[in-house]
């Protein structure tokens, strides 16, 4: 929290890392004509970064006090929301997609 401008400066890349990705996927599985229940879990898995282990990682081989712990502490802090808005627009976004037979 020292130096709010490398929290930014992290971050910045990770949104745009993260919806690009998303919306990529979520056009490949409009085109494939997927449906909602599969295309839903698709987009989602594709985009996430799986911080989580990468925390681990970087803690366990840079240190606590590391640039690469506090990247990955950035990134899960950044995944969450970003992860939830992107399901949002998922849910809100069901009718554009074909009905699971």
């Amino acid at each position: 929290m020292d130096n709010p401008t490398t929290i930014v400066l992290i971050a910045i890349p990770l949104l745009i890392q993260t919806y690009g990705i998303f919306f990529i996927a979520f056009v490949a599985a409009k085109a494939l004509k997927l449906p909602h229940n599969i295309a839903g879990p698709a987009c989602l898995i594709g985009t996430s970064n799986f911080f989580e282990l990468a925390v681990a990682v970087a803690i366990s081989l840079f240190g606590l006090n590391s640039g690469a712990a506090l990247a990955t502490v950035v990134g899960v802090l950044v995944e969450v929301p970003v992860m939830l808005s992107l399901v949002y627009l998922l849910n809100r976004s069901r009718s554009m997609f074909e009905v699971a037979a």
